[in-house]
């Protein structure tokens, strides 16, 4: 099992990324102190350390700076969105990756994946890559999907609401909770993205024998993906 460090002040979203990387089958640790990945990459206690950029005391670029001075540890940085800046900074002192923020827990769990491999690490998460409802496989690690057998062309975006509802495959899911799982993010008042991908996944999964959608809506409470 491989061990992710996360280190972020912002505590709603290590906790969001903590629960998610755990169900993939991760050991996980948080913390809000840079100077807790410098220790760790010194006496390689984790395999993986997740470093947001913006933090307090010692932001992340010098905390990369310092990591890279005693250990070639894998890091995969959070960086603000559009901030190429901090993005190139980052990959030049030698940082493996970077997810823009708000980010989705499954972007995050795919590119930690890949990180891994590359780092020629043995990891369990690869058993649990194929996430499965009815028709549905969704492969998790290369963010890929099948229906029926036959790939299934999703965007991104599309591909993590999608994985929101398989992993919850026949129960409902709030909107909130799918903002969060998905984008990373709490839902905010009016924001329609969510309605307008389902709508799109919808087309591509086409009609159930009775006429009904594979995906309903609840109104005003969620959505929930049907199974055979």
């Amino acid at each position: 099992m491989s061990k992710v460090l996360l280190i972020d002040d912002d505590v709603e979203l290590m906790t969001l990324l903590q629960e998610y990387l755990m169900e993939e089958g991760y050991e996980v640790v948080t913390d809000n102190d840079g100077r807790v990945a410098i220790s760790a990459a010194a006496d390689r206690s984790v395999d993986i350390i997740v470093l947001d950029i913006m933090m307090p005391r010692m932001n992340g670029i010098e905390v990369l700076q310092r990591i890279r001075k005693v250990s070639q540890i894998p890091v995969l940085m959070l960086t603000a969105r559009g901030d190429d800046v901090d993005r190139i900074s980052g990959l030049n002192l030698g940082a493996d990756d970077y997810v823009p923020k708000p980010c989705s827990p499954g972007e995050l769990a795919a590119r930690l994946r890949a990180i891994l491999r590359r780092a020629g690490q043995s990891t369990n998460v690869e058993t649990a890559d194929a996430v499965k409802a009815g028709r549905l496989v969704l492969h998790s690690g290369s963010r890929t999907a099948e229906w029926d057998g036959v790939p299934l062309e999703l965007t991104g975006t599309e591909f993590s609401l999608l994985e929101v509802l398989t992993r919850s495959a026949g129960q409902l899911v709030s909107k909130q909770d799918i903002s969060k799982r998905a984008f990373g993010k709490p839902l905010t008042p009016f924001d329609r993205r969510i309605d307008v991908h389902i709508s799109s996944v919808r087309q591509k999964l086409g009609i159930r024998d009775d006429g009904q959608s594979w995906i309903q809506s609840v109104r005003g409470q969620g959505y929930q993906l049907l199974v055979d």
